[in-house]
């Protein structure tokens, strides 16, 4: 990463007012927002949401209807305005990347570096693939074609890595892999990102930042912890991971039980891992066990409560089906969501 020493430019990358307009069909609706330099920002969304599209424009790949993309300052051109698409500085590494075939792997990255040799040679270092070097592209897992197509892009010194589902195809092995593998590149270059995955586990403890898209919009940005427990909607909370979603007509009793404010006409939103459940002793929450499922970390438990199913995250898997319990929702742990 860069030294303390080095200056970050607040808005490095600036998206403004992109709208893009494909067959009749608003496909990105009044994009904008900033990322500092060195940054890490991830967007999040459905398929079909308008990620991918949104950093192909980003990339220079796409041209919108309007609006416009700046990097450091330099407006990003699209392909209409361009012979070859692109733009300097941006590099898109897409989950369909490509490499020559039957050329072996020291060729292709000869023919993309501009970095001196010994940097070079410490970028195959990092990105695992030295011993690669004397294969042929064809003779490669997914995993090892992978991480040279990032090492082949970032061979180019770019100064903004865009990352669109660079884990999908891969088994967790790789998938681990190829995350330390971006982590060291970016110590090593000072490269700022942008990645899209569909898996929480890759966004919530990578990003800095956060932007939940739907239908083309952006409905939410903000830091990983105010994305997972703030969700502006059942959307945005869906994206994330499992919750519990009491409805406004129920939320009245729940909160005169937690003793917390009442908000009419607001639906109460807790995630599992936030329920606390005990045996049933005097309860305030009866409830009865219907579901017990094992995840390795932890047990999820679905608990009947009266006409309310709320599903508890707990690591004690002493709980089976048919059990009288109590749960427990701590007043901090619950948000409220516009019904």
């Amino acid at each position: 990463m860069p030294t303390k020493a080095t200056p970050t430019l607040a808005n490095f990358l600036q998206v403004s007012r992109i709208y893009l307009r494909e067959a009749g069909n608003q496909v990105l609706q009044d994009i904008s927002f900033t990322q500092p330099e060195f940054s890490k920002l991830a967007i999040a969304g459905e398929t079909g949401s308008g990620k991918s599209t949104l950093l192909q424009t980003i990339a220079g790949l796409v041209q919108p209807s309007s609006g416009e993309v700046r990097l450091d300052q330099k407006r990003v051109k699209g392909p209409q305005e361009h012979l070859i698409p692109g733009h300097p500085g941006i590099v898109y590494l897409s989950q369909q990347f490509e490499l020559p075939p039957f050329l072996r792997v020291e060729q292709i990255l000869q023919y993309a570096n501009k970095l001196e040799p010994a940097t070079a040679e410490n970028l195959y270092e990092v990105c695992r693939i030295s011993h690669l070097l004397s294969r042929r592209t064809d003779h490669l897992s997914g995993g090892e074609r992978q991480r040279i197509a990032l090492a082949r892009l970032v061979l180019s010194s770019p100064r903004l890595l865009l990352l669109d589902e660079p884990f999908s195809n891969l088994d967790s092995i790789h998938k681990n892999i190829l995350k330390t593998v971006i982590e060291d590149v970016r110590a090593l270059l000072g490269i700022t990102c942008i990645l899209i995955s569909h898996d929480p586990l890759d966004t919530l403890p990578w990003a800095d930042e956060i932007i939940v898209m739907q239908a083309g919009k952006i409905i939410q940005q903000g830091t990983p912890t105010q994305i997972y427990h703030q969700p502006v909607n059942a959307y945005a909370a869906g994206l994330f991971g499992n919750y519990n979603l009491i409805p406004a007509a129920r939320a009245k009793s729940f909160s005169h039980m937690m003793g917390t404010p009442l908000y009419l006409k607001k639906s109460l939103l807790t995630r599992p891992e936030n329920l606390k459940i005990t045996p049933a002793l005097a309860p305030e929450l009866p409830g009865k066990v219907e579901q017990v499922s094992f995840f390795g970390a932890y047990y999820e438990i679905e608990v009947r409560l009266s006409k309310i199913k709320l599903k508890v995250r707990t690591e004690n898997g002493n709980y089976k089906k048919g059990d009288l319990v109590s749960i427990t929702i701590p007043p901090e742990a619950v948000w409220y969501l516009e019904s």
